[in-house]
């Protein structure tokens, strides 16, 4: 089986007893891919459960001296592109026999997608959540009971998505016949940074056809917001392999693993790392529950070592700034996570840029309403 799959980085650094699950998921991922029912399944629930394609809108009084548009996942069933991933987990993990699912979740898309998966197909859910994510993002935290998930808080540490995956994690070793780890990001121990990548590439692939569709020609930019990075994955997936396309990820500022990182292992992986020299990892910061982790998905570290893609930096009050300078030109009102994206977009010398919208802010009002 695969265990390093992006260069240095990547990899499976877990406890014995996880191997053969890992094993079974990445035998049962390979038969997946190569299945015409599967395929068929998936695009079915898409298409008319959740709702793609979603639309490429541009915004022409947010960004009036250029083209720019967005790539609307904000307007997906549970209002982000994390559906992409949960339904396409829980289809696989349903072929497994698998019939309780735990789950990791900062901003609450996550868990709310995963939640809705599990009611959709009747499956347990168990979604762990840091005590501070829960109390910035009480409206998810009420969507998930609501769909009946049992949402755990976690108390330790700085009670975010870190802490939060370390207790998934912990789950997952104590009840590994009967469950699947779906993992909301392109992150840990392989196959999962593959796997979320193909079940997030649908995001790029959409995007790369509409705007030859309106424009005629490729973007000069690609722009997505990073945390872990699984709708950056997917939106870059899709025109990676065009070279005059730049590659432009958006990281939080105090939270910027790949821009001030080093190599590290965490959660499974081998990956970019917010750690101290002796290898302990460091306090996250965002006001976007979403891109507070200290870590990144491996294939962005290898896109960055590359140099085929850029990582840069964005602070909370510039990703504030253009949460309001969207939501009063365009009527769109979108994620803390995706604002980060926007804000640097703004800034970046090139005509013609396609942004990934990767949810909508609904979660977040109270947050930004607290910064007035």
């Amino acid at each position: 089986m695969t265990t390093q799959t992006f260069g240095v980085y990547g990899g499976r650094y877990v406890p014995e007893t996880l191997i053969p699950a890992l094993d079974e998921l990445t035998a049962g991922w390979e038969e997946a891919k190569n299945d015409p029912a599967f395929h068929a399944e998936l695009r079915d629930l898409l298409t008319n459960y959740a709702g793609r394609p979603t639309p490429l809108t541009r915004v022409e009084r947010f960004a009036p001296d250029r083209r720019m548009y967005l790539k609307r996942e904000d307007l997906m069933h549970t209002g982000a592109h994390k559906i992409n991933n949960a339904l396409g987990q829980v289809v696989l993990a349903r072929r497994l026999g698998k019939k309780r699912i735990v789950a990791e979740t900062g901003a609450g898309q996550h868990g709310v997608a995963t939640a809705t998966v599990c009611a959709r197909f009747g499956l347990e859910c168990i979604v762990y959540m840091g005590s501070e994510d829960m109390r910035r993002q009480k409206p998810n935290v009420e969507r998930m009971n609501l769909l009946g998930a049992e949402v755990r808080p976690v108390e330790i540490g700085t009670k975010t998505l870190k802490e939060a995956t370390s207790e998934a994690i912990r789950d997952w070793i104590t009840n590994v016949e009967t469950t699947h780890y779906l993992i909301g990001s392109c992150v840990g121990p392989a196959p999962y940074p593959e796997l979320v990548r193909d079940l997030q590439r649908v995001i790029g692939d959409e995007a790369r056809e509409q705007i030859l569709q309106r424009e005629g020609v490729l973007p000069e930019a690609v722009v997505a917001c990073v945390g872990g990075g699984s709708n950056a994955i997917g939106m870059f997936y899709g025109f990676v392999e065009d070279a005059d396309v730049r590659l432009v990820g958006v990281e939080a500022a105090g939270a910027a693993s790949l821009g001030s990182g080093r190599t590290g292992v965490l959660h499974g992986a081998r990956s970019s790392i917010l750690a101290d020299t002796d290898g302990q990892i460091a306090d996250a910061h965002s006001i976007s529950a979403g891109l507070d982790y200290p870590g990144v998905g491996p294939e962005h570290a290898a896109l960055r070592d590359s140099g085929r893609a850029v990582y840069l930096p964005c602070t909370d009050e510039e990703a504030l700034d253009a949460f309001h300078r969207l939501a009063r030109t365009e009527g769109i009102i979108p994620a803390l996570e995706s604002s980060h994206a926007l804000a640097r977009a703004l800034d970046l010398d090139a005509e013609l840029i396609v942004v990934c919208l990767s949810g909508r802010g609904d979660k977040d009002l109270a947050e930004v309403l607290a910064r007035r």
